[in-house]
């Protein structure tokens, strides 16, 4: 038999591959779908690429790339029999070497359930298999292959270690720690250290509860040590930090053994000083905001997550929960988000086997197959069934709640395409809580990248605003147009319809400071929404304004509308502001915000009958060093490094291109001029003299300066064109990069190196025209063709789908916590006309959604009828 096996073996000996270092093995999820080994058909891993496919997507895999030998892994999940002994934390697994390092489901009880996993080689396309292990009748090599498969770390847990954040260890004072009995009681608010004035930087130290201030820093900032002290003068060891106490957890510190700890008792000793957990919410400062206003989040906790309340599960296509793999929530709210979107459910999901077809040899790393493989897990119904009926009934006989039957998986894990999308990205790669709102802006710039030829599903929350900008001195105006997918609204204070009752309230929690008893019952600024809107269009001033009537600076004011109206309507209200320790603290308030909204009033209007326009005339390139006077005669006669100009002209170059280089180059030298020569010498005007722009002669055209220097418009400074042209990069290409972030020669450059798929299509834009399309925000949305064209039909113009300004709200993302680098996000989407809400993995019916308490609104179009 061995003979035959290894006879069988020899056509494919070729394409099994023993992993390297650096491979990652996807032994634990297929790349197409949520399939894993214990799924009901297992999981396939590719002996050459070490890729994971389901028994639906294995066979696609064969025919695309030809490979035949994989290895079958499959995990059986039993209960354990009545009485069977040992029940302990971590089931028995019958074959523990077999799957060394696959992580247990954490959805199964370990108590009543054991594992025992299975193995085989299956060669393509008949379908022959080979149980495992199998040393004596397979040849070297492929055992050698198979063992270090089957001892591979999965390819996730190769990533954890890339984290900054050193793993923390369980104090060994942790268990055994001895707690006195003194009566110590300490408020949720009102700390001050026992030996000083310190209100900041607090130690309760779980042995006495005696609250201390923490060690002095180098920036002043800190304490005096005292807790310190204190650990040498009683050797308490633990102690945790005030501030950090949440319903997850907290920051704790081991004096003894000079590091930052675990305790998994932390509840049970904190409930010993009468502190209860959830109650407690991180980034409170003396239990109050910087604003003064006391932190107990235990109401938004609550209400957020409509917890007390007896919520109805709810199954099937578009019911499936996210698992949240360690602060992922605010990923799992945007994508619950995003997919109840039509236009992403026909991108993605109505694209899914064209999707899979076309994918490339490694689909984990393929932006469109993740989000199809996401997508369909999703709304597919496939991961979210309900539990049979005999199941419900032995439940309620055990009275046993917290058991389901392992089949029914308890959501989806977002793993690999979070790897995918936060690649690079400092923040989204780590594994830290962040900002959903960004992550939302995130996604949206990626589906904008990887729609390139095809239909563009974040075409439905673009617009366009119109920004008017008056010259106060003079009066005239200038209107600008830009790209944006988000209104950001102000939260102002002054505008809420309690003030009263905030007064009061804050005369309460001054008196319960001083007088270091516990605060009053917090009260929320209630603002109404239309304060927020009202916020959102007054004028702002504008720093550093320049006018191009005056020919120098003045001071200006901005107001902005709707040029446009998205099919879907972002919302986000600016609860977040940055704290003396510029950690982002969040405001504590509700907003009336409205089911049914109507923005048509908001509409922009654009220039109206008895404004006069500012002068399209650029400002004059100011160096550092240019102490000009205050005279205009610099606009006629432009200092030029005559030097450099000479230098340039002993090459061959036109005396007059040589002076518009060094020119629009800023005087930075010959090797900046004759970048720029290189750059522009096959345009028409290259040899033709230098024309700036006056109050009496407005300049050249559009159409007479292909180079757009003297035109305000909607180009960019030709000075920052130069720069980034004489890097190499296309001259279109950079005028794109520069647009899309406002001029930003350090963004734009990274704009670049992140928009790689552009340089191609800018090249060919700028062999068909001359000038660029409208200003916009985000100017890859001018790279993509469109049915759906800019308001005046311009088919070079960023596509907007207009219509009427009426809206009716259809989900919403709710943030607790103190700052969005701590806390917790949940969303409700309005599906069936009912409201749901989406807890990570929990999805149910939801009784009160809190509406007043949420930080990203989403708004769908009414019809006009």
């Amino acid at each position: 038999m061995a003979a035959d096996l290894g006879e069988l073996l020899v056509p494919y000996m070729p394409t099994i591959r023993v992993p390297r270092t650096g491979d990652r093995v996807f032994k634990s999820e297929c790349a197409f779908s949520f399939d894993s080994p214990e799924s009901e058909g297992g999981l396939y891993v590719c002996m050459n690429t070490f890729l994971g496919f389901g028994r639906e997507h294995v066979e696609r895999h064969y025919r695309k790339t030809g490979q035949s030998v994989y290895m079958h892994l499959k995990r059986h999940v039993k209960e354990k029999a009545t009485g069977a002994a040992g029940g302990g934390a971590i089931p028995r697994r019958r074959n523990g070497k077999v799957f060394l390092d696959l992580e247990l489901n954490r959805d199964f009880n370990g108590e009543d359930y054991e594992y025992e996993d299975e193995a085989k080689l299956v060669i393509f396309p008949d379908h022959f298999e080979i149980p495992l292990p199998n040393i004596e009748e397979l040849p070297a090599l492929v055992t050698i292959a198979c063992d270090a498969v089957l001892n591979a770390p999965s390819a996730y847990k190769k990533q954890e270690p890339e984290s900054w954040e050193e793993e923390i260890q369980v104090s060994r004072h942790a268990r055994s720690l001895r707690q006195l009995d003194n009566g110590v009681r300490i408020p949720p608010s009102g700390w001050k250290c026992q030996k000083c004035e310190m209100r900041e930087n607090l130690w309760l130290n779980l042995t006495d509860g005696a609250v201390l201030c923490g060690k002095w820093f180098f920036d002043g900032s800190g304490g005096n040590g005292h807790a310190l002290e204190h650990y040498r003068e009683t050797n308490y060891p633990l102690a945790v930090k005030l501030d950090t106490i949440t319903p997850d957890g907290a920051d704790i510190y081991s004096f003894e053994e000079e590091e930052a700890v675990l305790d998994p008792h932390v509840s049970e000793h904190l409930s010993h000083f009468g502190i209860d957990m959830l109650q407690m919410q991180k980034g409170t400062e003396n239990g109050h905001h910087t604003d003064n206003k006391p932190r107990p989040r235990v109401s938004e906790w609550e209400v957020i997550q409509e917890s007390g309340m007896k919520l109805k599960e709810v199954y099937g296509s578009g019911y499936t929960g996210i698992k949240n793999l360690g602060s992922s929530c605010y990923l799992s709210t945007v994508m619950q988000v995003l997919f109840s979107i039509p236009d992403f459910q026909r991108m993605y999901v109505g694209n899914l086997q064209r999707i899979f077809d076309y994918s490339p040899l490694d689909p984990t790393q393929d932006f469109a197959t993740q989000m199809a493989k996401l997508g369909h897990g999703l709304l597919s119904g496939q991961y979210s069934k309900p539990p049979m009926k005999s199941e419900l009934i032995e439940q309620v006989m055990k009275e046993e709640y917290k058991v389901l039957n392992w089949h029914q998986q308890k959501g989806i894990s977002a793993r690999m395409l979070k790897a995918l999308v936060s690649r690079g990205h400092l923040e989204f790669s780590s594994n830290r809580q962040q900002d959903a709102h960004e992550f939302l802006l995130h996604m949206i710039n990626l589906v904008e990248r990887n729609s390139a030829g095809s239909e563009n599903p974040s075409d439905v929350f673009r617009f366009l605003v119109e920004e008017r900008v008056q010259c106060c001195q003079t009066r005239r105006v200038r209107y600008t147009q830009r790209v944006d997918y988000c209104i950001q609204l102000p939260a102002p204070f002054e505008a809420a319809s309690n003030r009263e009752e905030l007064l009061a309230y804050e005369v309460k929690r001054k008196e319960a400071e001083e007088n270091m008893r516990p605060p009053p019952e917090p009260v929320r600024a209630r603002i109404p929404f239309t304060a927020c809107l009202q916020a959102f269009t007054e004028p702002e001033n504008v720093p550093d304004f320049w006018s191009s009537a005056l020919q120098a600076k003045s001071a200006g004011v901005k107001t902005s509308r709707f040029a446009s109206f998205p099919e879907y309507l972002v919302v986000q209200i600016k609860k977040f502001t940055f704290g003396v320790d510029w950690v982002p603290k969040k405001l504590d308030v509700v907003i009336d915000v409205p089911d049914f909204l109507d923005l048509n009033r908001l509409r922009a209007t654009g220039l109206q009958a008895g404004e006069e326009e500012l002068p399209d005339l650029m400002p004059p390139i100011v160096l550092p060093e240019d102490t000009r006077d205050n005279s205009m005669s610099s606009l006629d006669s432009p200092e030029i490094d005559e030097a450099a100009v000479m230098q340039l002209a002993e090459m061959g170059f036109p005396l007059e291109a040589c002076r518009k280089a060094v020119y629009y180059t800023g005087n930075m030298g010959p090797e900046m001029a004759f970048n720029w020569i290189i750059a522009h010498m096959e345009e028409p005007d290259f040899a033709e003299p230098l024309t700036l722009p006056s109050m009496i002669d407005p300049g050249p055209s559009a159409g007479d300066s292909p180079t757009g220097a003297a035109l305000l418009g909607n180009s960019p400074p030709e000075e920052s064109i130069a720069i980034l042209t004489s890097m190499g990069f296309p001259r279109t290409h950079s005028i794109h990069a520069l647009k899309a972030t406002n001029n930003n020669l350090e963004r734009a450059l990274d704009w670049i190196f992140t928009h790689p798929e552009e340089e191609e299509e800018s090249d060919a834009l700028s062999d068909m025209a001359d000038t660029e399309p409208n200003d916009n925000a985000f100017s890859n949305a001018n790279s993509h063709s469109d049915s759906t064209l800019s308001p005046d039909g311009d088919a070079s113009g960023p596509r907007v789908k207009d219509g009427p300004g009426r809206y009716e709200l259809f989900a919403f993302i709710s943030h607790m916590g103190a700052s969005t680098m701590s806390g917790h996000y949940v969303c409700h989407i309005k599906k069936e006309g009912r409201w749901v809400i989406y807890n990570d993995h929990k999805v149910c019916l939801s009784e009160r959604p809190p509406k007043d308490l949420g930080y990203v609104y989403f708004y769908h179009r009414l019809s006009s009828s």
